[in-house]
This record gives structure tokens, sequence and C-alpha cells, in this order.
């Protein structure tokens, strides 16, 4: 069996939160990472996966050592660089990629403010490189089913949607980077946004969007795309998660109700990133152009004033 050429890698946040599922993935696609960069030291996970890759705490001194390995071979150069910073950063990194002629994992939000979008397009066919986005959800076999089901009706039905999505975040949530709006797009940007494209690409274009809640630790509203009337419910305070998930001490909820019917999310979400890798490494990596809809949404509903529910108000809102 003739094996694949092994690739290799540098990331970019190596002491983030998603960065082992990153680090998993490139391990698990066969690939090697030649370097890694974060302004914080914390980052012996990289023991467990690539002991051997250079580490850099500061971004210049990264950006140099990848572009003496580019200049000096083809085959050092690194060929794709792994995003995992603070979303206000994934624009500049993306950037610093594509200079490096490598292509782009990054981590979604893609960027922040759409406009940032058209600007990456145009440096993907300057250097002829290619963006990859990490839609995972798109890759959830109960969500490829519903897409399915949705798409296959002989008569278009608009369905009745509800979701629901609590994780606790403890107060440290505020004082960093997540808790600014500037920084995080805020709480439907910075967890939202994989739920949000998810709607989208089950039931189609946005029709009207409306605001019920907005404050820094919880968001709710309503959405009618093509194909569904949309609740949803996003929270970081622990105090809104069901009982049975508080007694149990399990701190994330996620639920996503299709005319009453759950759809079962239990597929553990790191092994979907494995898959989105191997789809960027195939050149069928979920790109700029699938990003955009559920990136001019969010900010959509970043502009929007608060109004008050009307029979749609999720189940969660109490007044």
């Amino acid at each position: 069996m003739i094996m694949a050429e092994k690739k290799r890698f540098a990331l970019i946040g190596a002491a983030g939160f998603v960065a082992p599922k990153h680090l998993k993935a490139i391990r698990d696609t066969g690939n090697e990472l030649a370097a890694a960069v974060d302004p914080h030291d914390s980052v012996g996970i990289l023991d467990s996966y690539f002991p051997k890759a250079r580490f850099f705490t500061e971004i210049e001194r990264f950006d140099r050592y990848l572009e003496k390995l580019r200049r000096d071979s083809d085959e050092d150069r690194v060929k794709y660089v792994s995003i995992c910073s603070p979303n206000y950063l994934h624009d500049a990194h993306v950037r610093m990629a594509l200079r490096l002629r490598a292509d782009a994992i990054c981590e979604k939000p893609l960027v922040i403010n759409p406009w940032n979008l058209d600007a990456l397009e145009d440096l993907e066919a300057e250097f002829g490189c290619r963006v990859n986005t990490v839609l995972q959800l798109r890759l959830h076999p109960a969500i490829i089913a519903l897409r399915e089901a949705v798409q296959n009706e002989s008569t278009p039905d608009i369905h009745d949607v509800c979701l629901t999505y609590i994780t606790r975040r403890g107060a440290w949530y505020n004082a960093s980077w997540k808790g600014s709006e500037e920084r995080s797009g805020g709480l439907a940007m910075n967890i939202g946004i994989h739920f949000f494209d998810l709607l989208l690409w089950v039931f189609g274009r946005p029709q009207r969007t409306e605001v019920h809640l907005s404050t820094p630790n919880k968001m709710a509203g309503a959405l009618r795309l093509d194909r569904a009337r949309v609740r949803w419910f996003l929270s970081v305070d622990e105090r809104d998660l069901p009982e049975p998930c508080r007694k149990e001490e399990k701190f994330a909820f996620r639920s996503i109700t299709v005319d009453g019917e759950e759809i079962d999310l239990s597929t553990p979400f790191g092994d979907l990133h494995t898959k989105v890798y191997e789809k960027a490494l195939a050149g069928e990596g979920f790109g700029i152009k699938d990003s955009r809809p559920g990136i001019e949404l969010v900010y959509a509903i970043r502009q929007q004033m608060v109004v008050s529910p009307d029979e749609i108000a999720h189940p969660a809102l109490v007044y």
C-alpha cells in the first residue's frame, strides 16, 4: 500500500482549550507538527503528541522560523498552519499562513466581521493557497441524516426547531478575551457560531431574525429560515442548566429538537475535528464560502435591538 506523503504543520495557540483536538487530528491523519506558538508556555500537551516540535512564545520568532523553512526547501516548509488563537486574531493569523504559502485550518469563527472574508478571498487567489475552517457539526452523522431528510421532502415543510446550548463558565470567562465582544464577537459568535451554521446548512437562508435577550452571559432569540422556525437560547450561566445536569455534575447541555424530536449529538466533538482535517487534506475542506452565511447571520444578530418575544420565544426565557 502506498502511504500518503506526511505533511508538515505549524500550530498557533498551543496553550488554548481547543488545541488538543487539533494536535490529535494532525497526529491521527499521519502528519507532523514542525512548530507551535503561544504567548503562554503551559504547553506540556505537546509532549503527548509531538515532543520534537519547536515551540515559541513570540509570534515574530515563530514567523521567522517558518519563513526560514519555506526558503530552505519545499520538503522542509510547512504546508498547513492550524489556528487556535483568540477569535479576534484569526484573520491576522490566516493572513500569515497564506503569506507563508501554506493552507490554513482555522477554528471558528473564521473572522468576526463578514467584510474581512472578502480580503481573505483575494489573498487566497494571490498566494494560491486555501483557507479551511472547522465546521465539524456538518460531519456529524445525525446532522447529515437530518439535512438529507429535509432536502428529500416531497413537499417542503416549515419545521419547528428549538436549540438550547448551556455550558458552564466560571468568573474567568468575562475577565478573559472571551468576555469581550470586540475580541470574541460576543456569546452568539463565541459559542453559537457552529450551531447557527448547522441551522443554515440544514434549513436554508435566514428570512427574519429577532433577539429577545442579550447579556454578556446569555442570549436568546428567534429565526425564520427557508424551512424552519427556530427558537434559540445560549448561556454560560450554570444556573440555566437543567436540574438533572447539575445533580449529575454535567456542566454542558446541548439540545436540538425538530418538530418535538430530539437530534442525538452524543458523538464526541473531538472525533469530528479529525474528519475536518481529513477533508481539508483531501482538498475538500470547508472554506470561506461555507463560513460566510453563519458569520453574516451572527453579525446581524449582534447589531439587532432586543425586542419582546412573541409566541415563538424560547421556553428558557423567564420574565
